[in-house]
This record gives C-alpha cells, structure tokens and sequence, in this order.
C-alpha cells in the first residue's frame, strides 16, 4: 500500500503544482466497500468546470497507477469546500502533501473504515 500511497502523493503534488492547492485529497476506504478506495478531493480550483477537473483529475491517476491499482479505485468524488463535514474534518487533520491514517470514522454520514490523508486544510482567504 505504502507504493500506491507515493504515487498518490505524486499525483497530489503534481495537480497542485499545475492547478492549485487541494482543500482536501485523501483515500478513503468505506465500510463495506470490498475493498475498493474513494479518492476524495476539495479544491477551489474544482468548482469552475467540475467535469474538466474530473477528467483532469482521472487522466492524471490513470498516468502514474498501473491497471492492477487502478482497479482498487472505486470513484472520484469532488467536494464542495462549503461542506460542514469538510470544515470538521480539517479541525480533527491539519496536513499538506503528507500522509496520515486514521481508521473507524464518519464523514458526511458515511462509515469509513480506513482513511489515508495527504492534504487536508482550509485554504486561507486572499486578501482583496
């Protein structure tokens, strides 16, 4: 697992390099999921064209995972950066291109058996 988590910390690293900073970027395992990761991500950078950042987002796990691991991705999910669940989870992990785990949580009403954490933190207001 520590090999795919490097990649995933490659990949994070690189979309952040090319579009900006992640709000959040973790594998989660759900409870009862066989198996299989959620990537989930938070940018601002996602809300202008959610379908062009998943695509960008994909292309960019399918460059750098071999076919056996991307077959323990079960989905992408984008989230919105205003989500309370979000801003709890940021207060509870406060990591920038790392890695933490954390086992046996809920996150916006779901059971998450495994979480692997690479960045999660609230992006500070630009002054205007």
């Amino acid at each position: 697992m520590k090999e795919i988590v490097d990649k995933f910390k490659t990949i994070e690293k690189e979309l952040t390099d090319e579009k900006g900073e992640f709000n959040l970027f973790a594998l989660f395992l759900r409870e009862g999921s066989a198996n299989k990761w959620d990537l989930l991500v938070s940018a601002d950078w996602i809300i202008e064209d959610k379908s062009e950042s998943l695509a960008v987002i994909a292309g960019k796990v399918q460059e750098h995972l071999e076919k056996k691991e991307l077959l323990t991705l079960s989905r992408i999910v984008l989230i919105n950066e205003n989500n309370p669940a979000l801003e709890a989870f940021h207060q509870t992990i406060n990591i920038a291109h790392g890695s933490t785990e954390i086992q046996d949580i809920e996150f916006s009403g779901l059971e998450i058996k495994h979480a692997i954490v690479i960045t999660s933190r609230k992006q500070k207001a630009e002054a205007e």
